[in-house]
């Protein structure tokens, strides 16, 4: 597709988008997914695509080898100033559309099973569609493009599902989260841009566990952050409707 110029990684200047690229992409999600390929840490954090998401960041050693398979692929040339390059193809539309995202829901799991990921991360556009990042357990990050709610969907079937449990039961939470058979952390954060880097700000977590097949959906206490404490949700689409007001 088309060509994303973005600055130098030394440049606090944010990606200069090519015109109606964003248009362009937006019309076609309408008319489908768009799977925007699959890449390494180190290649992403080569073009500082969602690096303030990453769990490190890769050796200088790492990180050349990265730059030499993107330019080998030709995902990665020189721009027309000496202190720009440009992201091309489908990762210069992943770079694109995610310095557009203002918030991130970042998931994690436990107990997923073989050609799981363990890690999914939303970021929602404008235009009610989302940037949607799939880490494997081998770092791979698959990233696509879909409608909002589409991407929504399929994260609520990955994560921790059943019947709600009883919120007013007594519950020993650290011993609820150890022998869970399934269980997530989803973190939304609400963050503002200077530049290509990505200020955080309000953060709110959800805790959904599977115990015993009931599924406890748990918040930190107003009172006590580091409590984990039960969370009325309401009905067969409660998490579904819980993720979307966290998004708002």
């Amino acid at each position: 597709m088309s060509d994303a110029p973005r600055p130098a990684p030394s440049d606090p200047g944010a990606a200069a988008v090519p015109e109606g690229l964003v248009s362009a992409v937006v019309n076609l999600v309408d008319t489908g997914p768009v799977l925007l390929g699959a890449y390494t840490i180190a290649e992403l954090t080569a073009v500082d695509a969602i690096v303030d998401f990453l769990e490190a960041r890769p050796s200088d050693e790492v990180l050349a080898e990265a730059v030499r398979s993107l330019t080998a692929r030709q995902l990665l040339v020189a721009g027309s100033t000496p202190d720009q390059i440009q992201v091309r193809g489908d990762l210069g539309i992943a770079v694109a559309f995610q310095q557009r995202a203002r918030s991130v829901l970042d998931a994690r799991t436990s107990g997923t099973g073989p050609g799981e990921p363990w890690r999914i991360l939303l970021l929602p556009q404008p235009e009610h569609i989302c940037l949607m990042v799939r880490i494997d357990a081998l770092g791979v990050h698959q990233i696509g493009l879909y409608a909002f709610d589409d991407a929504l969907d399929m994260l609520v079937d990955w994560l921790p599902r059943g019947p709600l449990a009883d919120r007013d039961a007594a519950v020993d939470t650290d011993a609820l989260l150890a022998s869970s058979e399934r269980s997530s952390l989803v973190t939304v954060t609400h963050y503002t841009a200077q530049g290509s880097a990505e200020i955080a700000g309000e953060s709110t977590d959800l805790v959904l566990a599977r115990h015993n097949g009931r599924l406890h959906v748990l918040a930190r206490d107003a009172a006590d952050e580091q409590r984990l404490v039960p969370h009325r949700v309401e009905g067969r689409d409660g998490v579904h409707d819980r993720l979307v007001g966290l998004l708002a």
